[in-house]
């Protein structure tokens, strides 16, 4: 919904937030259902209420336990009943330095502002590690803003009595924290109140009258940013970019104006925007995401831009540049087709408002952020909209961009084959599959939340839920990797089932689109059964639940030798297979093979 899109109008979401809610539920989507409970120490009901808006934009739709006012240590800690039967996916605690119980005073030693400092963090380490301990969920924690006075003026920074001192050092020990403990992530509000502007945030006026610790106007960022994090969590980033080129990655038209005369380096205040924005979209490839070109122009031009002496993209930065007079649509399917992305994973990036509207209306599901007029802009803009919020980093992240161009290469090789099964052959292909470790919860994780096409039941796990279920011998869990001759994939596959006597439920069953029509599936299902005939699994029962995206998958079942046994309404599918009946018909063969 575009007014919940970044520059969005907090003024407007807060005075139709029930109009903007019905009209969200009013699509029709196939959310993802999530249980979050907010802990505050402050009110935080219409903190609830403007999350609940930008969650649901996002496809999930939330349900809430809040906490009474400033009672989230007591229910962390001590915990109730209702909270308890909630049983929450992430809990999200809600403080701010108002919850700070004991700050420095200006007769304290270093020692005892010390233990003050080691006190306050203490107390929420036990928040944190009793919410853990009980329900082996996601933690979300604020982090501290900045205080409204300065006691000691700019020493408050630097001397260990001043406040600002404190909060600084809290923070780091809170960062620390989530940099050492998976499942646990902070939302900075010291960088969003800095950026929001402390004086308007933290306006007196409404902590008084109703004891919000920041600005009613203020709610829309704060929810907009916790959204942005929660939606990572549960694979709703975006994957590309599909930038337009002409006054967006650089000043002029390169058509017209001649690539001397493009406007980028250091010459100019107008050059040296674009000369920082493609900085900043060049180190998006360093977080795995996929850059592309959407310009109406010549290839030669386009390509010469990008030769630019004064440029930082190039064209080796790009896996697919369209270049061309077709409509823009038509370039963004392709691009998405080539990717083998769903079209919604990627954001579209052009200056121009007459090509973003046609956009919007033939994909609505793609975001095409208004980033004006003003190259000076385009990077807070672009970085405020939240596309790529990162929750971890993993090696597929580091390594993404190389793999699609390996991918390209494949495609290349196949080109030269009449028959399939011998360039299957000829890559040498190597699959390693084997229980879940530790070594790959992080991005077992990522792919059970990003993977869409491939999909069977569509489930979502956060990586709590990964590590929860790997500890449980009531569960078999497999993860797959497969490399060949071009370079290693990754982790590409995993596939989780629950046990019910001698039964075996497929809870889960994905694989990544950089390896589809590889057979890997075929593989998996060899290890599947093996892991089924150890543990005296007689019968596995599996399940495909349609959405608009994993259609391909429709018939997985029926091809792996499952017979269908129950189907409703909706499409929702149940297959079953006898085990003994499978390796009795010798479908069952060595992994190595």
């Amino acid at each position: 919904m575009r007014s919940l899109e970044y520059p969005f109008d907090s003024d407007y979401i807060l005075r139709k937030k029930k109009k903007i809610k019905r009209e969200l539920l009013s699509q029709n989507k196939k959310y993802l259902e999530k249980r979050i409970a907010i802990l505050g120490g402050s009110t935080t009901s219409d903190i609830k209420q403007i999350l609940e808006l930008f969650l649901l934009n996002y496809g999930i739709k939330p349900t809430f336990y809040e906490s009474e006012y400033n009672q989230f240590y007591e229910d962390a800690v001590f915990g109730n009943n209702e909270l308890d039967n909630f049983n929450p996916d992430i809990v999200l605690i809600h403080t701010s330095n108002r919850n700070i119980i004991s700050y420095p005073e200006i007769i304290d030693t270093k020692e005892e502002v010390d233990k003050k400092l080691n006190s306050e963090f203490a107390r929420f380490i036990s928040v944190w590690k009793s919410i853990a301990e009980k329900f082996g969920c996601t933690i979300i924690q604020n982090n501290f803003e900045y205080p409204l006075y300065r006691l000691l003026g700019n020493k408050d920074a630097t001397d260990f009595h001043g406040r600002v001192n404190f909060i600084t050092k809290l923070n780091l020990k809170f960062a620390e924290y989530a940099e050492e403990n998976d499942n646990f992530y902070i939302n900075d509000i010291n960088y969003l109140s800095s950026q929001y502007g402390l004086n308007q945030w933290s306006d007196e006026f409404y902590w008084y009258m109703y004891k919000y610790t920041l600005a009613v106007p203020a709610i829309p960022d704060l929810a907009f940013n916790i959204a942005k994090i929660i939606k990572a969590l549960f694979g709703k980033n975006k994957k590309a970019l599909a930038l337009d080129l002409d006054n967006t990655l650089w000043g002029g038209i390169v058509g017209d104006d001649g690539v001397e005369n493009l406007s980028i380096g250091q010459e100019t205040a107008r050059s040296e925007a674009y000369f920082e924005f493609q900085e900043y979209i060049k180190a998006h490839k360093q977080l795995g995401i996929l850059l592309n070109i959407n310009s109406k122009n010549e290839m030669k031009n386009a390509l010469a831009g990008l030769e630019h002496p004064e440029g930082v993209l190039r064209k080796d930065d790009f896996v697919i540049i369209k270049a061309n007079w077709n409509p823009k649509s038509q370039n963004l399917a392709e691009i998405a087709n080539e990717l083998n992305i769903g079209i919604d994973s990627i954001a579209f990036i052009d200056d121009n408002p007459a090509e973003r509207e046609i956009i919007n209306q033939t994909f609505p599901d793609v975001d095409t952020p208004d980033i004006g007029e003003m190259p000076e802009k385009y990077i807070r803009i672009l970085d405020s909209c939240g596309f790529f919020e990162c929750v971890s980093i993993s090696d597929e992240d580091l390594n993404k961009v190389k793999m699609y161009k390996q991918n390209a290469e494949r495609a290349d090789l196949l080109n030269s084959f009449t028959n399939y099964a011998d360039y299957l052959k000829s890559l040498k292909m190597t699959a390693r599959i084997e229980n879940f470790i530790p070594m790959y919860m992080q991005r077992i994780t990522q792919l059970t939340n990003k993977s869409n096409q491939f999909n069977l039941t569509t489930r979502r796990y956060t990586q709590a839920e990964i590590e929860q279920v790997a500890k449980s011998c009531e569960y078999i869990t497999l993860y797959g990797k497969l490399s060949d001759k071009f370079g290693d994939n990754g982790v590409v596959s995993v596939v989780i089932g629950h046990k019910d006597g001698d039964t075996l439920n497929i809870d889960l069953w994905i694989m990544s689109c950089r390896v589809l029509k590889r057979d890997m599936e075929y593989a998996m299902m060899d290890k599947v059964i093996a892991e089924c005939k150890e543990a005296s699994v007689k019968t596995i029962l599996g399940y495909y639940y349609p959405t608009a995206k994993n259609g391909m998958v429709r018939d997985f079942y029926k091809l792996q030798g499952f017979d269908k046994i129950e189907e409703d309404e909706s499409g929702n599918t149940t297959w079953r297979l006898d085990v003994e009946t499978y390796i009795n018909q010798n479908k069952f063969i060595s992994v190595e093979d």
